[in-house]
């Protein structure tokens, strides 16, 4: 049977899979040469990336690896950020690192062995060795690797200060700049919010409140600010308007506020992902984004049928998401 927990997690790993995608194609274009490829509306569907339509990339495999350790955390009644830790080792493993303990089920997807861009700050962390703590940084990283995986983060409690965080310490395991590990912590909230059932501005709120207590929060807090500032103003995020407001994406900060201004200037799930993925900058780290907090709010029905369909490890992807949506309730 189908919970509520899973149904909302599904929207948002799928949803969240689909908009990383669509950003697979483009991640490394400017505008542009994307309006070169595709026309002046730029991306509209999925374009070939890593030799077929849908596929995904280190977003979502990074993203479906902390699940799976909150999951076995849950389940142990152990420490979620350990588990975490470990399941980034088989993450690791599967882009070619070194031999680790086989647990859980993801190690064995062999689809999940592709390489797909994953990021030189996630992989020189986690090949180090060394343990990232807030207190303790790994390293000055405010890479958006840490963003782009925390949404399951949000599934950990009804808490917000609690998934808060948790998520800013999964962050820190790999990215040390407080605006590396609080977008993560921001992240987690508002989607934690929105699975709660608050409209997606109340989730925002939530999230600034539990902000405004970590020391360094001042860079993220200005960018949540200014992207919802300018979603208040009606102001679509153009590749234009995101080139010279909101960056590239690239950065934490900087990722969170491109996805949450287009999922808050969305007309639909489809408009909002495109809006997500075109410009000049990360755009499958700030479509997958998108994607969680739309396909959270929403559910995955919103999400056209045609991108569900040809999306790769969908079903991988719907297994998780119904074993630990199944596995929070309880």
């Amino acid at each position: 049977m189908t919970t509520r927990g899973s149904r909302t997690l599904r929207g948002c790993l799928l949803a969240g899979a689909v908009g990383d995608a669509l950003g697979a194609a483009i991640e490394f274009d400017r505008i542009d040469r994307v309006r070169g490829r595709f026309g002046p509306s730029g991306l509209t569907d999925y374009a070939p990336a890593y030799g077929r339509l849908g596929a995904i990339t280190d977003d979502t495999q990074m993203t479906l690896f902390t699940l799976e350790g909150l999951v076995l955390a849950k389940r142990r009644g152990s420490d979620p950020v350990h588990e975490v830790r470990v399941a980034y080792g088989r993450w690791l493993r599967t882009q070619g690192g070194p031999e680790v303990a086989h647990d859980g089920w993801l190690l064995d997807v062999p689809e999940l062995h592709e390489l797909r861009a994953p990021g030189t700050t996630c992989l020189t962390a986690l090949r180090s060795g060394r343990l990232g703590t807030v207190e303790s940084p790994i390293n000055d990283s405010k890479g958006c690797g840490a963003v782009m995986r925390a949404a399951p983060v949000a599934w950990w409690s009804d808490d917000a200060r609690e998934v808060f965080a948790l998520a800013t310490a999964t962050g820190a395991l790999t990215h040390g700049h407080p605006s590396g590990y609080l977008s993560a912590g921001v992240l987690a909230v508002v989607v934690q919010r929105l699975r709660l059932g608050a409209s997606l501005p109340e989730a925002v709120d939530a999230a600034r409140d539990e902000l405004i207590r970590w020391d360094g929060h001042e860079e993220q807090l200005a960018l949540l600010d200014l992207a919802v500032e300018m979603a208040a103003r009606g102001v679509r995020p153009t590749p234009e308007v995101v080139e010279t407001t909101l960056g590239g994406g690239w950065v934490g900060e900087e990722a969170l506020a491109i996805g949450l201004l287009a999922a808050l200037t969305a007309r639909s799930a489809a408009d909002g992902l495109l809006l997500a993925v075109n410009h000049s900058g990360d755009s499958d780290s700030t479509g997958a984004i998108c994607g969680n907090l739309l396909g959270t709010r929403d559910g995955v029905d919103e999400v056209p049928e045609h991108w569900l369909a040809d999306l790769e490890l969908a079903d991988v992807i719907t297994r998780l998401a119904d074993e630990a949506g199944e596995l929070f309730e309880t």
